[in-house]
């Protein structure tokens, strides 16, 4: 599931490029980010060095910025094929800490739940920070709310895999076999009945807790209000 990408500064170092030459690449639209982190600081996937190559190429070629944006509009640039989706442009990820805050939980779980397999990284920066798309902040309230229903860690693994399963095919359908998605969407399917029976039966515990504290809250009340409308006890009478 990670795919490596570049900060702006591992993007320039790998490029051989400065930064004046990328604010220019990018105004032209030669060359995107992929995504940005919660703090709008840019993302660069690794096959855009490539890219990088190419436009050199044509630059020093002669041709000028509005003409190789015509080339990239017209025929586009040679691209090694990978059968792999590419990020969506303008995707924000998080960081370990981010996500922990917007989560509600600590840095500490997040890294617990990454070495039991429940949640990873969307992408991995040269660096190796791990950087998370939003839809983990969704997740990792999942993860919680399943804690609440009893759910070892083993079977919110589960769950989690079929969470990131129905990620990966709503995005791209056709890049897994037919027979693949058919089976993995059964599974769902039974998953989420499954939890729907248990989701009835913690629903009716609900409502027996419900009625049952609010008779005993009643009872405490009246107990209370006796308690307080009992006269105080008679001191005792000491001898001088």
């Amino acid at each position: 599931m990670e795919k490596n990408v570049f900060t702006r500064e591992e993007f320039l170092r790998g490029a051989g490029i400065s930064g004046e030459a990328l604010v220019e690449w990018m105004k032209w639209k030669l060359v995107r980010p992929s995504g940005f982190t919660e703090d709008q600081r840019p993302l660069f996937p690794a096959n855009a060095l490539a890219r990088v190559v190419h436009i050199q190429k044509l630059t020093e070629l002669g041709y000028g910025f509005e003409e190789i944006q015509k080339i990239i509009k017209k025929v586009g640039l040679p691209q090694k094929k990978s059968g792999k989706k590419e990020t969506p442009e303008k995707d924000r990820y998080l960081t370990v800490g981010e996500l922990a805050e917007q989560s509600g939980v600590s840095p500490r779980t997040i890294k617990h739940w990454e070495d039991k397999g429940i949640i990873e990284p969307d992408m991995r920066t040269e660096g190796g920070f791990r950087l998370y798309s939003g839809a983990y902040i969704y997740l990792c309230t999942l993860i919680l709310d399943l804690q609440l229903f009893g759910y070892a860690l083993e079977e919110i693994k589960v769950v989690s895999d079929y969470f990131r399963d129905f990620l990966a095919i709503q995005a791209g359908l056709k890049a897994f076999p037919k027979a693949e998605v058919e089976a993995k969407l059964e599974a769902m399917l039974r998953e989420i009945k499954a939890l729907f029976d248990k989701m009835k039966l913690l629903k009716e515990g609900i409502v027996r807790w419900e009625d049952l504290l609010k008779k005993k809250k009643k009872d405490i009340l009246n107990l209370k209000n006796k308690n307080q409308k009992r006269p105080e006890a008679a001191k005792e009478k000491t001898d001088a």
